[in-house]
């Protein structure tokens, strides 16, 4: 079920790759726009955005844009492109927003990428189409409300555990961002979806009811 990208989309991924490769060049223009607790929590709250749209390497660039490219077309064909950018750019902030809750005592904690919002993408195209077959490992096919869910407790767990490299609060708070932002722009889904999105709304919620509770557990 998913699609090539629209123009829309390709502009997005487009501006990622361009800013993305200013930052590799150019660590100064990184650090400036780079998502860091202690600047954002000051004067300069543009770093929540700015910072989607950097990445540390190609690899970081490509799996992201990647899974961009492959979910972003089909968003963008069954809400359309006004609907795409709302999710998009809403899941970008609600994982800054996340991440800036979570790690709010940390005023050195730095982030890019565009994890959250590309996870509000995915989010928003499993909940339109929950039984869309996706290969986990590339090999084995799986529902695509059994990785949603799979995704969610895997992020909870590496942000508890401070897993690799990785900003997992941005993704979650991008997926839950996309699973919100979904629903609020495409309202049907609770009588034409009732089963998943209560399946997917349930460990967002216990989430957002014992989230800040990770850290002392």
């Amino acid at each position: 079920m998913m699609q090539g990208s629209n123009p829309i989309v390709l502009l997005i991924i487009i501006a990622n790759v361009l800013f993305s490769m200013k930052g590799f060049d150019n660590y100064t223009f990184l650090d400036k726009y780079k998502f860091q607790v202690g600047r954002v929590l000051g004067k300069e709250k543009i770093r929540m955005i700015s910072s989607g749209f950097l990445h540390v390497d190609w690899m970081h660039l490509g799996f992201n844009m990647y899974a961009l490219y492959m979910f972003g077309g089909f968003v963008d064909s069954i809400l359309g492109s006004i609907s795409f950018l709302i999710i998009y750019f809403g899941s970008l902030l609600a994982g800054s927003l996340y991440t800036l809750q979570y790690h709010k005592n940390e005023p050195y904690y730095s982030a890019v990428g565009a994890s959250g919002a590309v996870s509000g993408i995915v989010y928003a195209s499993i909940l339109l189409f929950p039984d869309m077959q996706l290969l986990l490992f590339f090999a084995i096919p799986i529902p695509g409300y059994v990785f949603a869910v799979g995704y969610l407790l895997y992020s909870i767990y590496g942000m508890k555990k401070q897993l690799g490299n990785i900003g997992h609060a941005a993704h979650l708070g991008g997926t839950i961002g996309g699973f919100a932002l979904t629903l609020l722009l495409n309202p049907l889904l609770f009588t034409t979806n009732t089963t998943f999105v209560i399946i997917l709304a349930i460990p967002i919620i216990l989430l957002l009811l014992f989230g800040d509770k990770l850290k002392s557990l």
